[in-house]
């Protein structure tokens, strides 16, 4: 069963709700999944922090910044990255020309109002069941490779710079999402192009999705994004540098991610939890908002192309460790969060082998 062309009810910007008094019912969050007072968040654990300017060192050096990544993966599947060869101004413009469309008028983002087929454009909401309880952020998503489905006359003719800062920051970030994809294949024990070759080599996806979170009469009732892991291979976010917003699940608790300047942060999706058989895996996320301050990010997802079975490598699998999930392709994996939404890790989940 495929998509449908439309949305099950209108689409209202969360954008134009941020001065009303009270939050409409459709984003409260049952008492169980409220960020409470999330802001004032006192928990001192922080995700690891890797210098990646160790990988062009000697070969110590090397190898100590691969073990480094290798237990972030492990312990958190988040780490924040510096010295990543992505140019500090690049990221700035990235995210100002992006915030500059946020502000424009509201018939000028209209015109690029998506669609639950694709999702490609300007968007507020995810699934697609009627009446669902729905997170406070607006969005623009958009396709940079491969480049048989990267079509710009579908990215903002607004602000003017915006598609060509868009398409130097996305080639920049791509470069280093196969540095990573080598690191977390050697660090597997596999062959440093294992995972570059099991997503499609050329043909791997890169997608982008803007996120503008309003600020919020309510921020205490509420989230941003509600509590997920990513479905794709990984994700590469750059944070809003003035405002934090991004938690990460760490046992029982939730830590607020501190970002640092001109650094990227890397989480692990259910791909790559598949690919290597859990040995990484996965981690669930959210975002909350405040009541004084909208807030920016800008999340390249790297995905394996749509047709490709994803299962466990072979070389992860052992009479100890069988294979814990059952082969799937990434365009059938994603219908399920088009379909239903942001629902933990649920889907990752039900692919496991019984």
């Amino acid at each position: 069963m495929e998509c449908p062309l439309e949305w099950p009810e209108p689409v209202v910007p969360v954008q134009s709700l941020a001065d009303a008094a009270v939050i409409p019912d459709r984003y409260v969050k049952p008492p169980s999944e409220r960020p409470g007072d999330a802001s004032k968040d006192a928990s001192v654990d922080m995700i690891p922090i890797v210098d990646l300017g160790g990988l062009t060192g000697g070969a110590a050096e090397r190898e100590a910044t691969m073990r480094e990544i290798s237990g972030a993966c492990k312990e958190w599947g988040f780490f924040q990255v510096v010295n990543h060869g992505v140019s500090p101004e690049l990221m700035r413009r990235a995210r100002e020309v992006w915030r500059e469309f946020f502000h424009l008028p509201p018939e000028e983002k209209q015109v690029f109002a998506n669609s639950p087929n694709t999702f490609e454009g300007y968007g507020s909401r995810l699934g697609i069941q009627k009446g669902a309880s729905l997170d406070w952020g607006d969005y623009f998503f958009l396709h940079l490779r491969p480049e048989s489905i990267k079509n710009q006359d579908k990215w903002p003719a607004l602000p003017a710079s915006l598609r060509k800062i868009t398409e130097a920051y996305g080639t920049e970030v791509v470069k280093l999402c196969g540095v990573l994809m080598q690191v977390l294949s050697i660090t597997l024990g596999l062959d440093e192009s294992f995972l570059q070759k099991a997503f499609g080599e050329e043909e791997a996806g890169a997608c982008m999705r803007v996120n503008y979170y309003p600020k919020c009469p309510q921020p205490d009732l509420t989230l941003g994004i509600s509590s997920h892991s990513d479905p794709g291979g990984f994700t590469i976010l750059l944070p809003d540098e003035r405002v934090q917003g991004l938690q990460v699940r760490k046992g029982d608790a939730w830590v607020t991610v501190q970002s640092v300047p001109h650094a990227f942060i890397v989480n692990l999706g259910d791909q790559i939890q598949v690919l290597s058989n859990a040995i990484y895996k996965s981690v669930e996320h959210r975002v909350f908002v405040n009541a004084a301050e909208a807030r920016i990010s800008i999340a390249l997802f790297y995905n394996p192309k749509g047709d490709l079975l994803v299962g466990p490598a072979p070389e992860t699998v052992t009479p100890d460790r069988p294979p814990l999930y059952k082969p799937m392709t990434f365009d059938k994996y994603r219908l399920f969060i088009r379909k239903k939404g942001l629902c933990g890790k649920s889907q990752v989940e039900s692919l496991i082998a019984m």
